[in-house]
């Protein structure tokens, strides 16, 4: 049976797949984004690789909005592990969040520096809230860039904590993720 909503102990599958999907597009958008700045004019993708990272990127926000809209009004899992775990777990939860939003902020203001909107796929523009400002471009496309890694590295870091909780503590932590809610010879079910 297809649970959507979270529970007390597992969460729906609204949350997991809103958290697998971003996490996809997220390494996704990383990749494109080092690539398409070693573009050269004259490639064939020097304009539309830009044009897809901005599309997604909004694509992006709007999904984040919803994701973050959704574990507000969602009952949230409890968090496995000792008080400090938890207390770190929380605010890495509300770090991931904060850099997402950052990273994209910093996205749109680039694309936004000339005063233009940002078209996504043709479908729709995002208006520039901002006038034109040449000297925002460069800015916002660096801290762009050292926001990215450094989400990059967060990442890693959320990554490893999970191993930790599944090899080392052998707890379900990982496995609700990805919508299992027992291990393997366990009884009974979280």
């Amino acid at each position: 049976m297809i649970v959507l909503l979270n529970s007390h102990d597992k969460f729906g599958w609204v949350s997991i797949t809103l958290h697998w999907v971003m996490a996809l597009a997220i390494f996704g958008m990383f990749g494109l984004g080092l690539w398409m700045v070693e573009l050269e004019y004259y490639d064939t993708w020097y304009h539309r690789a830009p044009w897809v990272h901005r599309s997604i990127g909004m694509l992006l926000l709007f999904l984040l909005l919803f994701r973050l809209a959704w574990r507000l009004t969602n009952t949230v899992p409890e968090i496995l592990g000792q008080s400090w775990e938890k207390m770190i777990a929380l605010w890495v939860h509300r770090g991931h969040y904060l850099l997402m939003f950052a990273v994209i902020i910093s996205g749109y203001l680039i694309s936004t520096a000339l005063g233009k909107g940002v078209d996504v796929f043709g479908w729709f523009e995002i208006p520039a809230l901002l006038p034109a400002d040449k000297g925002r471009e460069t800015t916002a496309g660096i801290i762009h860039m050292y926001l990215a890694w450094g989400f990059m590295g967060y990442i890693g870091m959320h990554a490893v904590a999970a191993m930790k909780h599944h090899f080392i503590d052998k707890d379900v932590t990982l496995l609700r993720m990805l919508g299992i809610t027992k291990r393997k010879g366990e009884e009974n079910e979280n």
